[in-house]
C-alpha cells in the first residue's frame, strides 16, 4: 500500500446534503464528464507507475498494464466502492520479486511464469477471503507493525532503484547489501543515464514544493515521462554506442529503455504450477494473499476517510473483486492488484464521483498501449526508477520514525522492530515480529493472557437528567489489537440495533487500551458521525495515564495504591 494523505477538497465538490453519486448506468449519463476527466488524468499517473513496477518486480513492463485493465473493469463490475483505483502497487514489488528470483532458481523467465501461478493460488485465496468475509482482516494488524511494514518496503524498493537511476547493475542481491553499495555505485554512474535519472528525481520532489494550483495540476510522473523521454533521444539511447566524459569511456543503448512487445497479445504468458505446492510456492501464496489483502484493505479504508459523500466500501465485496481481479491478471500475465491509495486519492482531488472513473482509467490504458506501444519503448527505465525512489522515500520518510515516537516508545519499538526484521528476513516475519513484541508489551503491562484475546462487556440503559435515555457500554479488562476485531464486531451490532439512540462507551474500568484500539474508536466516531441519528460518545479515559501527548497514545490505568493493614 503506497501511503499518502490529502487534505485538498476534490475538485468539483459537492455538499453531503446534495444526491449521493452511485454507479450504474443513470450515474455515467449523469456524471460520466466528471470520472472521464478524473480517469483521464488517474490513468496518466498509473501509466509510468505501472511500467516501473513491474520491471522491479521482475514482471515485464506491460504486466502492470494487465493488472490496471482488468483491475479497472473486473473493480467497476463488482466492487461497491466508489472512489478506489484497483491495479498494481509499490507494496507488493518486494514479494513479486522475491517470487520470481526464489522460484526461477537462476531462470527469470522461469521464475515469472510460477509467480504468476503462485498469483492465481493466492487470488483465489482472497477469493475465499471475501466470500467467508474476512474484510475484517484489516482489524487484527496493530498500527505500528503495519506502518513499519510499509517503511521496509520504502526501504527495500529505494535500495534497488537507486542504482538504475544512476546506470549501474548492483551486484548485492538483498537490501542490505544494496544500501551499502550505493557509495559504489555513485563512483562509477553512467552520466547520461544518471542526469535522467537525477533531473526525474528532482522534478518529483521539487514539484509539490510549488504552491501554483495549475503547476500541481500537472502530474508529476507524466511530467517526468514528457521530459526524459526527449532526454533519451537526445543521448540516442535506442542504439548502442559508446561515450566518453572526464576521459572515461561510457556505453549506452536500447537496455536503457522499456522494452514491450509491438502488439498486446504477444505479452500474454500464461502462469506454471509446478511450484505452488513447494516450502517456497506456498510462503508466497501467503504473502500475496495476506499482505496484498491487508494493504488493500487498509487503502480502501483510507480512501473512505477522503470520499466527500463519505460512501462507505462493502470491503468483503471489494475483497472479492480484488480476488477474482488476481486471478484473472494471473492467467494473463500481470501483476497482483489491490486497492490502491495513492491512484485513489488523486481521482478523489480529481473530482471523480463514481467507480466509472477506474473503468475509464482503465480502459485508457488498454487503448494506448494497444496503439502506441512505440512511444513506451521511448521511456528511461531511469525515469521510472525515479518514481519508484520517490515513493519508496515517502514510505520510509523519517517522519515516519518521528510519528512512531510520538504516539509513544513502544510504538517506535514495534515499528523499528517491523522494519529491521522485515530487511533481515521478509515480510511475513517481519510483521509478525511486530505482532509479537506489541503483544508481549501488555503482557509486560500485567494484561492477562485471557484478555488479550477478548474483553469483556456489559450493556445497560441509563437515563440520565435528559429526556432520552441512554445505552451505556462499559468495557471491563483490556481493550488491545488481538481483541478489537470481536469487540468492534459487538460495537457494530449494538449500533446497528440502537439506531437513533445516545450511545456511550465507559472505558473506565479498562486496565489499557492501546494505541490501535484508540485509532479504531477514532475511525468508528467518524464512521457514526456520518450516520444521521446516532451519538456516540466516549468516557472513562480520564483517570488513564497516556503514554504521550499523542491525542491516540495508548491508555494504561494506574495500579490502586496498596492499602495499610
Amino acid at each position: 500500500m503506497d501511503h499518502t494523505s490529502s487534505h485538498a477538497e476534490p475538485v468539483g465538490s459537492v455538499p453531503a446534503s446534495a444526491e449521493i453519486p452511485r454507479g450504474g448506468l443513470r450515474s455515467l449519463l449523469r456524471y460520466g464528464r466528471y470520472d472521464f476527466i478524473s480517469g483521464f488524468l488517474v490513468f496518466l499517473i498509473a501509466l509510468p507507475l505501472c511500467l516501473g513496477i513491474s520491471m522491479a518486480s521482475g514482471y515485464p513492463p506491460i504486466a502492470g498494464i494487465f493488472t490496471a485493465i482488468i483491475g479497472g473493469i473486473i473493480g467497476t463490475l463488482i466492487s461497491n466502492s466508489e472512489l478506489t483505483i484497483k491495479g498494481p502497487a509499490a507494496g507488493l514489488i518486494v514479494i513479486a520479486f522475491g517470487a520470481v528470483q526464489e522460484l526461477g532458481h537462476g531462470d527469470p523467465i522461469l521464475g515469472y511464469q510460477r509467480a504468476l501461478g503462485i498469483g492465481v493460488v493466492a487470488g483465489l485465496l482472497q477469493i475465499c477471503f471475501g466470500l467467508l468475509r474476512a474484510g475484517a482482516l484489516s482489524e487484527f494488524f496493530p498500527s505500528a507493525a503495519v506502518h513499519g511494514m510499509l517503511a521496509a518496503i520504502g526501504i527495500i524498493i529505494t535500495s534497488k532503484q537507486v542504482h538504475t537511476i544512476l546506470g549501474v547493475a548492483p551486484t548485492a542481491k538483498d537490501p542490505l547489501g544494496l544500501l551499502t553499495e550505493i557509495p559504489r555505485s555513485l563512483a562509477n554512474l553512467n552520466p547520461e543515464v544518471a542526469l535522467i535519472g537525477g533531473l526525474s528525481l528532482l522534478l518529483l520532489f521539487g514539484l509539490p514544493l510549488i504552491k501554483n494550483r495549475y503547476v500541481r495540476m500537472v502530474p508529476a510522473p507524466m511530467l517526468v515521462v514528457v521530459l526524459s523521454i526527449p532526454l533519451g533521444r537526445y543521448f540516442d539511447l535506442s542504439h548502442q554506442h559508446l561515450y566518453s566524459w572526464h576521459h572515461h569511456i561510457y556505453s549506452v543503448g536500447a537496455q536503457y529503455l522499456v522494452k514491450v512487445p509491438d502488439h498486446l497479445l504477444q505479452a500474454v504468458v500464461g502462469p506454471n504450477f509446478s511450484a505452488v505446492l513447494s516450502g517456497a510456492g506456498l510462503k508466497y501464496v501467503a504473502m500475496f494473499a495476506l499482505v496484498g489483502s491487508l494493504e488493500s484493505l487498509l487503502s480502501a479504508k483510507a480512501t473512505d476517510l477522503l470520499d466527500p459523500w463519505q460512501r462507505k466500501t462493502h470491503m468483503n465485496r471489494d475483497l472479492l473483486a480484488v480476488g477474482i481481479g488476481n486471478t484473472l491478471a494471473s492467467f494473463v500475465g500481470g501483476l497482483p492488484m489491490i486497492s490502491e491509495i495513492v491512484r485513489s486519492s488523486a481521482n478523489i482531488n480529481n473530482g471523480a464521483r463514481t467507480r466509472a472513473a477506474n473503468l475509464f482509467h482503465g480502459l485508457l490504458l488498454l487503448g494506448f498501449v494497444a496503439l502506441v506501444p512505440g512511444l513506451i519503448r521511448q521511456i528511461p527505465l531511469a525515469a521510472l526508477a525515479a518514481m519508484l525512489v520517490y515513493t519508496g522515500s515517502r514510505l520510509a520518510s523519517p517522519k515516519e520514525f518521528v510519528a512512531a515516537y510520538q504516539v509513544g516508545r513502544e510504538q517506535l519499538l514495534i515499528f523499528t522492530t517491523t522494519v529491521v526484521v522485515t530487511l533481515l528476513t521478509d515480510l511475513l516475519v517481519g510483521i509478525g515480529a511486530g505482532v509479537a513484541v506489541k503483544a508481549i508489551v501488555h503482557l509486560v503491562r500485567g494484561v492477562p493472557v485471557r484478555a488479550l484475546f477478548r474483553s469483556q462487556l456489559t450493556v445497560e440503559v441509563v437515563k440520565p437528567t435528559q429526556s432520552h435515555p441512554e445505552l451505556r457500554v462499559r468495557i471491563q479488562g483490556a481493550a488491545v489489537f488481538t481483541n478489537w476485531l470481536g469487540l468492534s464486531q459487538r460495537l457494530r451490532l449494538l449500533l446497528a440495533k440502537h439506531h437513533g439512540e445516545t450511545v456511550v462507551l465507559d472505558f473506565t474500568d479498562a486496565k489499557l487500551v492501546d494505541h490501535t484500539v484508540m485509532s479504531k474508536l477514532s475511525e468508528l466516531r467518524r464512521e457514526v458521525s456520518a450516520l444521521q441519528g446516532i451519538v456516540l460518545s466516549i468516557i472513562g479515559l480520564g483517570g488513564h495515564e497516556a503514554n504521550s501527548a499523542h491525542p491516540l497514545a495508548a491508555r494504561v490505568k494506574p495500579a490502586e495504591p496498596a492499602q495499610r493493614q
